[in-house]
């Protein structure tokens, strides 16, 4: 018996163990993206809508979220339905890590930087959060006249089309021949009227003239939010003179550049430095880096940085480059990596690795063209 047994377990002991489970991989969907839908025809304005935004902690307040800028498309086009980002909150409210795994092409360009030009309540750090936005489409010809005013002041999609500027202009007379022409032309001293962080403010004056050209009736008839810029909108008009004839609905805007938003610190070079590298801070180019600012954040005067890792080649090819950090998005990582991979080191007789550079994504002093107009015609 005890002969048996053990010949039992000898034997259990030398069976092979069963082969792992076949895996079989979930299908690619490769079907092609739902056609966006426009009820009243194209050309459209598109535009994207928070429908829920949640932290690991339960629902997070969308109240100082900036609203995303309206995009336009003249023709139906394929669009994901939705997109949904994902970023934490830094201790002074501010979002950090904003990331998504999908694009959502041109036509959502600005929600990214929407989203890092946004801020939450100070003191409230909150992690794993994600914020979802549905695309929705208006045809121009059927989006009211403060929507498409909107639209002219950021056109991120191209010139609003004359479908557009008919339902504008239809407002008023002021648009009728012989247009009224500005004799005085006066503008707010904007270095007293407070930026927003983030955001263009903007103010469209709705006013008559009367017989002598003198604005009358004046009242704010779309605009960003910005009380300040209104109120020294509505007066400026008021001190404008434009040549006789009495007009009505007359429209005219003042623009206000976008306050810097600033990125968290960026970390020290030291931090990401792989042990054993020979790449020293120093080094020459035969090719400089080419640094380009990521367009919608810089629409937005929002500020970044990018930490990369790579190796140089003996004969100066640049490689490996790895975004090691970058915030307050993604995207500077990514632009920072292209920047990179553009530019061409001097030869050297053995080449180096694990260099690291960081890249800062600074506003110059002038951001945007606070008192200067489309053109000197009223609407």
């Amino acid at each position: 018996m005890p002969l048996i047994a053990a010949l039992s377990i000898a034997a259990l002991a030398s069976t092979p163990p069963p082969p792992p489970p076949i895996v079989i991989p979930a299908p690619v969907d490769k079907s092609p993206l739902p056609l966006l839908e426009s009820a009243d025809g194209w050309p459209a304005l598109i535009s994207w809508n928070i429908t829920d935004a949640r932290c690991n902690d339960g629902a997070l307040d969308t109240a100082g979220v900036k609203t995303v800028l309206r995009a336009m498309s003249n023709r139906p086009i394929r669009s994901a339905a939705q997109i949904i980002y994902r970023f934490d909150i830094d201790a002074d409210g501010r979002p950090i890590s904003i990331e998504s795994d999908g694009s959502p092409g041109a036509l959502g360009q600005d929600l990214p930087a929407s989203l890092a030009a946004s801020r939450f309540p100070v003191g409230q750090a909150r992690t794993r959060c994600t914020i979802r936005y549905r695309i929705s489409a208006q045809a121009v010809g059927a989006a009211a006249p403060p929507d498409l005013l909107a639209y002219t002041m950021t056109p991120i999609s191209g010139p609003l089309p004359k479908e557009g500027w008919a339902r504008i202009r239809d407002i008023g007379t002021c648009a009728e021949p012989p247009r009224p022409r500005p004799l005085l032309r006066a503008f707010p001293d904007f270095s007293k009227i407070p930026a927003t962080p983030g955001r263009k403010d903007w103010s469209f004056v709705l006013y008559d003239t009367d017989a002598k050209g003198r604005p009358v009736n004046l009242k704010t008839f779309a605009a960003s939010g910005n009380r300040e810029l209104d109120a020294a909108a509505r007066d400026a008009v008021a001190r404008s003179r434009f040549t006789g004839g009495v007009r009505t609905q007359c429209l005219y805007p003042y623009r206000r550049a976008p306050e810097t938003v600033s990125p968290p610190p960026i970390p020290d070079a030291d931090a990401f430095r792989p042990q054993g590298a020979t790449c020293g801070d120093d080094r020459a180019w035969d090719r400089k880096p080419a640094l380009i600012y990521p367009a919608a954040y810089r629409r937005r005067a929002v500020e970044g940085w990018a930490v990369l890792t790579y190796d140089i080649a003996p004969w100066g090819e640049i490689g490996n480059v790895k975004v090691a950090a970058a915030q307050p998005a993604a995207d500077f990582g990514t632009q920072a990596q292209r920047m990179l991979l553009s530019a061409r080191a001097a030869a050297s007789p053995q080449g180096w690795t694990g260099c690291v550079e960081r890249v800062r994504f600074q506003m110059g002093t002038a951001q945007d063209d606070d008192d200067k107009p489309d053109s000197d015609d009223a609407t």
